[in-house]
């Protein structure tokens, strides 16, 4: 399930010729900017939704078409990329949960913080691979990661879909924040004490489109699914007052900054 409402990719170089003294025209640069509604989970294993808004950011020298970047991937930087390969950090968070949230009496995990790292590897034009791996140091303090293939197609800017599956993995700690139900607070929720370990979260997939209405405007969406599986599944949380099946979703109106020659 998506956890960023912001997504943005930086390659190092980027942020380098910022700093190069090269002529006006070599600078010259576009920006595209997203800002539309996304639905996703409340909390991982829920079965209500929030609503919060979906911004992409891709920045571009004129002449060279925006880079893909899948909709659930984090927020990242690319210190390595060339070849196809890039690595570098990431970032991304998971909101808060309630007892309120759950329907029952469960301790608060509190706004959690994940930074990590991502790796890929474009295969070709139309295939690419990619894993991330994170650690909150605030709220469910676990580690979470996520591994997926994307297939795209597309016509330069003018359109791109792009569909592939994904796995997400997690600790223990993670799966006992979320999906784990302490002895002492068996009782007051209701709920059969239960301790999860850590593996394989989710199966899932995830599909996007992009549509240019004009050389300016544009559209975006995509769409979510993942199924729970393991010690997440089979949590009493889960089953009584959740869902196996999370689903998530967005729809962004485009628009592009500077030059929009090709």
């Amino acid at each position: 399930m998506p956890t960023s409402f912001i997504r943005c990719s930086v390659p190092l170089a980027a942020l380098a010729a910022l700093a190069c003294s090269l002529p006006a025209a070599a600078q010259e640069q576009r920006t595209r900017i997203a800002l539309g509604p996304q639905f996703y989970p409340s909390y991982p294993g829920s079965d209500d939704f929030d609503i919060g808004p979906l911004i992409d950011y891709e920045r571009k020298p004129v002449g060279e078409q925006f880079e893909f970047e899948a909709p659930d991937e984090s927020f990242d930087l690319a210190l390595i990329d060339r070849s196809g390969f890039s690595f570098g950090p990431a970032l991304n968070w998971e909101g808060a949960r309630s007892a309120k949230d759950v329907g029952t009496a469960l301790p608060k995990v509190k706004f959690s913080i994940e930074p990590g790292a991502f790796v890929s590897y474009q295969v070709s034009e139309g295939f690419r691979l990619r894993a991330e791996l994170r650690k909150a140091v605030t709220g469910h303090k676990g580690m979470i990661g996520m591994a997926g293939a994307d297939f795209v197609m597309r016509d330069r800017d003018n359109w791109l879909f792009s569909a592939g599956p994904r796995v997400t993995w997690s600790d223990d700690k993670y799966q006992d924040a979320w999906f784990g139900v302490a002895p002492e607070d068996s009782a007051p929720s209701g709920l059969a004490a239960y301790d999860p370990g850590g593996g394989v979260q989710a199966y899932g997939a995830t599909a996007s489109f992009l549509k240019a209405l004009s050389p300016r405007w544009g559209v975006q969406t995509y769409a979510k699914y993942d199924r729970l599986v393991g010690d997440a599944a089979d949590s009493p949380i889960v089953r009584q007052h959740g869902s196996r099946d999370q689903f998530s979703g967005g729809l962004a109106l485009a628009y592009t900054f500077g030059s929009v020659g090709q």
